[in-house]
């Protein structure tokens, strides 16, 4: 019942947020939080239970391969506690940042029911099941990502639904093939089975599209017309992050992926985090600077994964959980920022350090653990990433990967100056947002500087969750 209530809490949620919506509007923002405030709680009481991984399932099922199943382990909780964290400090911010924009009813009832279909995803233990989550998720970010309605802001959308449900339905082909080799579409049951070439090919493609990989990575940085909420859900909580958790649940606690797939996701996930580096090296638009640097980062956990060590794939879940954080914070500040000035254009930015201290600051802790800056958790990541890569006898890769991070550092840094340092009389009178929009950054650049410090255990954590996937 309480895997259950962690994702049908908030799917019903999303209902009466809408409906709250025609009664009062103070009425539907408190509501939207307590559904994601009780999601968190489900996911959080789900922890215990995790070690054992239980599957429920929900009743028989008329249709070959598939069922109502679901599952309760460490991969799943883990991600379901980071969604929920990281979704409900932006859905509070949401209220002080989207409180003059119309339309709010449809825009509290897409994010909620976004973050139930994001706990239901990693819950499931069927990929039929995967799937049908896969795709709420894919409607629900079309229509918020065209939130504002502008023509060349519904391109954009249009352009990533297009991508991603292209990519969706390689997958479902993938999935299909998968049923027909091994008679079922259970996890569990499809466990340690070898799988055609191409049966894996056609899923990959659906990962990286949704994931936003090269080649399948231009929908992303366009994404960035959404509110800055939005963006921040997109890059940090649900969107990107379930590509990441889909290869995980399929091609390491699933099949065991083979040697030349190792080398094959490398060579992506390297394209990816340079490529994107030097793209974010030379864009003007703080939004899709921090994009690129989505694209980049989520490439490192892939070369995580792709060692199939470890060392890798712990490294690889702990920088996912570091960037989720500070990505979201990055993405608020900027929010802030764009709130009050209107402007995403770094050109026509600087001075904002003397006028917006806070959000300064906030702003520098989480760039610190996107670069990678010790003690983060970013550091810890990506230094457990590379010596997995190491370990694997991926020694380019490497090399490759501590380029990648120079590049973070560098585009980073550039960031920070042309928005925060300098002077610029244009914006002397521009101040801090809301409190509740401050506090949540802070939050967010908090909890990055605290995940770091305590490594110990969180690693401790993710030793015992990739033990049990892998095992």
């Amino acid at each position: 019942m309480l895997a259950i209530a962690t994702f049908g809490i908030p799917i019903l949620g999303s209902i009466l947020t809408l409906l709250a919506d025609r009664v009062n509007g103070l009425l539907r923002n408190v509501l939207a939080v307590l559904t994601v405030a009780a999601t968190l709680a489900c996911a959080l009481l789900l922890i215990p239970i995790s070690t054992e991984a239980k599957t429920v399932m929900l009743g028989p099922s008329t249709i070959p391969g598939f069922g109502f199943n679901f599952i309760v382990d460490g991969l799943g909780v883990y991600v379901a506690v980071m969604a929920a964290l990281i979704g409900l400090l932006i859905v509070i911010y949401s209220v002080g940042y989207m409180r003059n924009y119309e339309h709010l009813g449809e825009y509290y009832f897409l994010v909620v029911l976004f973050l139930g279909a994001m706990m239901g995803l990693v819950l499931s233990a069927n990929l039929l099941l995967i799937y049908i989550f896969w795709e709420i998720t894919a409607i629900c970010s079309w229509r918020l990502i065209g939130f504002f309605r502008d023509p060349a802001h519904l391109r954009s959308a249009d352009t990533a639904l297009l991508m991603t449900v292209f990519g969706s339905f390689f997958m479902l082909v993938g999935m299909e093939m998968v049923w027909h080799e091994t008679g079922t579409l259970t996890v569990a049951a499809i466990r340690g089975h070898t799988i055609s070439d191409l049966a894996m090919f056609f899923m990959f493609i659906g990962i990286l599209a949704k994931s936003a990989q090269v080649p399948l990575q231009i929908w992303l940085p366009a994404a960035g017309v959404a509110p800055s909420p939005v963006t921040a859900l997109l890059h940090a909580a649900v969107l990107v992050v379930i590509g990441v958790f889909a290869f995980a649940r399929i091609f390491i606690g699933a099949f065991n992926l083979p040697a030349n797939w190792q080398t094959y996701t490398s060579i992506v996930a390297t394209l990816t985090f340079l490529i994107a580096g030097c793209a974010a090296l030379v864009e003007n638009n703080a939004k899709r600077i921090l994009a690129y640097s989505t694209l980049g980062q989520l490439a490192y956990v892939y070369l995580g994964f792709a060692s199939m060590t470890t060392i890798g794939i712990v490294g690889g879940l702990v920088f996912l959980l570091a960037h989720s954080l500070a990505k979201a914070g990055l993405f608020l500040c900027v929010g802030i920022i764009e709130h009050k000035t209107h402007t995403k254009d770094i050109r026509e930015l600087g001075g904002m350090f003397k006028t917006m201290p806070v959000t300064a600051v906030a702003f520098i802790l989480c760039a610190l653990t996107i670069i990678g800056f010790p003690p983060s958790a970013g550091f810890i990541g990506k230094l457990m990433i590379i010596m997995g890569a190491l370990q694997g006898d991926k020694v380019l890769f490497a090399a490759l990967a501590v380029l990648g991070a120079l590049l973070s550092l560098a585009y980073m840094l550039r960031l920070f100056n042309a928005v925060f340092l300098g002077q610029n009389p244009r914006w002397k009178d521009v101040r801090e947002g809301t409190p509740g929009m401050v506090l949540t950054v802070v939050a967010f650049a908090v909890l990055s500087i605290l995940v770091g410090l305590a490594a110990t255990p969180l690693l401790d954590v993710v030793q015992v969750l990739v033990s049990q996937m892998t095992g």
